[in-house]
């Protein structure tokens, strides 16, 4: 993944913000939204477009189109920080290898204290017997 021609790969729109704000919400533009087309995007490799694909399908369209955008500011350059550093989180999230997990067999100390407290439980259970039946 090469972050300088992905920066370059990047299509954003900006369109006005929801919720409060009074005047200046009404007439500025602040919300950022971000496009990027994984499939015809040089700065992947194949099986990263792929991984890719697989892991952000929720915020992939029908088109191949990755959509994200950020409303938090007030300030339509500091939402377009925003969502290009949540953009790139998402990618390298996205692309990291989870490792895999090692069979571990439970230790002898927690296989007698999960006993005890087996034998506890079924202690008072027994208690709330009634004795004459």
């Amino acid at each position: 993944m090469e972050e300088a021609i992905l920066l370059n790969e990047l299509e954003f729109k900006a369109v006005r913000s929801s919720g409060p704000g009074g005047q200046h919400a009404n007439k500025t533009a602040t919300k950022v939204e971000l496009s990027f087309d994984v499939q015809a995007s040089e700065a992947l490799s194949e099986p990263e477009k792929e991984r890719i694909i697989r892991k952000l399908a929720s915020r992939i369209n029908k088109e191949g189109i990755l959509k994200m955008s950020s409303e938090e500011s007030r300030s339509q350059h500091t939402n377009r920080e925003i969502v290009i550093q949540n953009f790139i989180e998402e990618l390298k999230k996205a692309l990291k290898r989870s490792k895999p997990r090692k069979k571990t067999k439970p230790t002898k100390a927690s296989r007698i204290k999960r006993l005890k407290a087996k034998k506890k439980k079924s202690e008072i259970k027994a208690n709330r017997k009634d004795p004459l039946k």
